[in-house]
C-alpha cells in the first residue's frame, strides 16, 4: 500500500507501509533504501505507529568533513583491553607500584 507524505522540506513523496516485523527482518536494507530517498510508514497490525524518511541535508559530522573542518579516523579504535584485577584502592596499588 502506498501514501502520500509531506514532510518540511520536501514536495510530496510516495511512502511504503511495512509492518514492523518485516522492518525489523530486514532493517539494512529498509536503511540502504532511506538513504537513497525512500520513505516508509511502519504499521503494527495494519496502524501507522511511526514514519521513517530521510533526513534533509547532511549530517553535522558529514558537513564538517566535506569543510575539512574535521577528518575521519584512518583505522578503527580497536577493542579495549579488560580491566586489571585487583584488590584494595588505586591509590595505594600505584604506590605500591612506584617503590
Amino acid at each position: 500500500m502506498y501514501t502520500f507524505a509531506m514532510d518540511k522540506g520536501a514536495t510530496s513523496a510516495v511512502s511504503e507501509d511495512v509492518g514492523l516485523r518485516d522492518f525489523r527482518a530486514h532493517l539494512s536494507s529498509y536503511m540502504e533504501q532511506v538513504k537513497q530517498g525512500h520513505s516508509y510508514t511502519l504499521t503494527e497490525h495494519g496502524q501507522p505507529v511511526a514514519r521513517l524518511t530521510p533526513l534533509a541535508g547532511a549530517s553535522n559530522y558529514e558537513r564538517l568533513v566535506a569543510e575539512g573542518v574535521i577528518q575521519p579516523a584512518a583505522r578503527r579504535r580497536s577493542a579495549l583491553e579488560p580491566p586489571v584485577a585487583a584488590n584494595g584502592v588505586v591509590s595505594d596499588l600505584i604506590g605500591e607500584q612506584r617503590q
